[in-house]
């Protein structure tokens, strides 16, 4: 099942996308895509409807996060080779930091902060949780997420790496538009196996990022079971789970970094795609 959020900002209606890849209303059926939403429970009166019966929603509409969050969990170094082009040891267990920006949408522009210089991208496979989660076991921790959706962990490095002795996470990682995801969240029976999926990211046509979730150092169920037992998790919880070799920090000869007037489009296997144009802040 695919389901997305659908309207202007702030006022986004849950929906749902047909065999034609149309999008019907689920106003009816639901108050909104939230964490709860996607339980059994959650979407048993969404699977007993007949998609052709639900109103269908005309035009092309902007399109939303795909699932309201509660909080955002991101993952750093979680690709050997990303880590390698970043110039970072391997971490011995999974590295978690949190994004503070609201998540944005599939067209929704990226603004370039004023003072940035090194803006740069970070395709990645999303999954958002469902239940609570507290102590739970690497064999059961994917019955605890409920969909899984392609992100975009927009990073300033300057910021992030350059502004004194430590790592400043939340500088870096969470100036406003800097997480879009979507277009769109898909179940995981229409999923199966998350970690084998292509992945890849496009900066105005050229292709910078081209991988395979299968080479994830730490996999989806690791991430959940590992968050999970210092953390509890609770339905509407995001995990962004790491970005493959490509960003821009670790082009050659050099660095490059995104510009006003870039556009960026970005697929997951199964998942989708979607873009984005980046503007000046106002």
């Amino acid at each position: 099942m695919k389901l997305v959020r659908y309207g202007p900002k702030g006022k986004e209606k849950p929906g749902l996308i047909d065999q034609n890849g149309n999008i019907r209303d689920l106003s009816r059926v639901v108050d909104d895509i939230g964490g709860e939403t996607l339980t059994p429970k959650g979407l048993a009166p969404i699977k007993k409807r007949d998609p052709k019966r639900l109103p269908l929603v005309k035009g092309r509409p902007r399109l939303g996060p795909p699932v309201v969050e509660r909080r955002t969990f991101a993952i750093a170094l979680n690709y050997k080779e990303h880590a390698a082009e970043a110039k970072r040891p391997i971490p011995p267990e999974p590295l978690v930091f949190t994004k503070a920006c609201p998540l944005t949408g599939h067209r929704d522009n990226i603004v370039i902060p004023k003072g940035s210089k090194k803006t740069d991208w970070e395709i990645e496979l999303c999954l958002v949780i469902a239940r609570k989660a507290s102590h739970v076991s690497k064999k059961n921790a994917l019955k605890y997420v409920g969909g899984y959706f392609a992100g975009n962990d927009i990073s300033e490095r300057e910021w992030l790496l350059e502004r004194g002795p430590f790592t400043q996470w939340i500088n870096g990682k969470s100036p406003d538009t800097f997480g879009p995801i979507g277009p769109w969240l898909v179940t995981p029976d229409e999923v199966g196996n998350p970690q084998k999926l292509h992945m890849w990211l496009d900066v105005n046509g050229k292709r910078f990022q081209d991988n395979n979730t299968s080479d994830m150092i730490y996999n989806c169920a690791t991430l959940v079971s590992f968050m999970s037992k210092m953390i509890t998790l609770y339905p509407g919880d995001i995990i962004f789970t790491g970005t493959p070799q490509g960003v821009g920090l670790g082009q050659k000869p050099k660095p490059i970094y995104l510009k006003v007037g870039d556009k960026i489009t970005m697929g997951i296997e199964k998942l989708g795609e979607h873009s984005y144009t980046c503007i000046k802040k106002s």
